[in-house]
C-alpha cells in the first residue's frame, strides 16, 4: 500500500466533496430537496467527485471509480448505523485505501 497515495486520494477526494457541498448548499434549493433527493444525489455527487479525483491524481477512471463504489457500500452501511457523517468518513478512508493499492508498474499477464 502506497501512503503517500493513500494520502493524496483521501484529501483530493475530501476536497472534491466539499467544493461540491458548498455549491450544493449555495443553490436555491428547496430545504426539503435533499430529504425527497439525497438517496439520489449523494452517490451521484459522490461519483462525480470520483472521477474528478481520478483526473487531479492521474488515475484510471475505473480503477477510482471502483474504490469509490466500494467506499461508498461501507459509508452506506455506516450510515445505517451510525449516521451520514461517520459513514462519509468510513466511505472516504475505504476509498483512500482502495486507491492506495494502485500499482501503475504492475505488469499485466499476456494471454497465452
Amino acid at each position: 500500500m502506497d501512503q503517500r497515495l493513500f494520502w493524496k486520494s483521501l484529501l483530493v477526494q475530501l476536497a472534491c466533496v466539499a467544493v461540491l457541498f458548498a455549491v450544493l448548499v449555495a443553490l436555491p434549493l428547496p430545504e426539503h430537496f435533499f430529504e425527497d433527493y439525497g438517496w439520489a444525489t449523494g452517490p451521484v455527487a459522490w461519483l462525480v467527485c470520483s472521477v474528478a479525483a481520478a483526473l487531479i491524481l492521474s488515475m484510471p477512471i475505473a480503477y477510482v471509480v471502483f474504490s469509490a463504489v466500494a467506499g461508498g457500500v461501507c459509508g452506506a452501511l455506516v450510515s445505517l448505523v451510525a449516521g451520514h457523517y461517520p459513514g462519509i468518513a468510513i466511505a472516504l478512508l475505504v476509498f483512500a485505501a482502495s486507491n492506495a493499492t494502485y500499482d501503475p508498474d504492475a505488469m499485466v499477464d499476456e494471454p497465452v
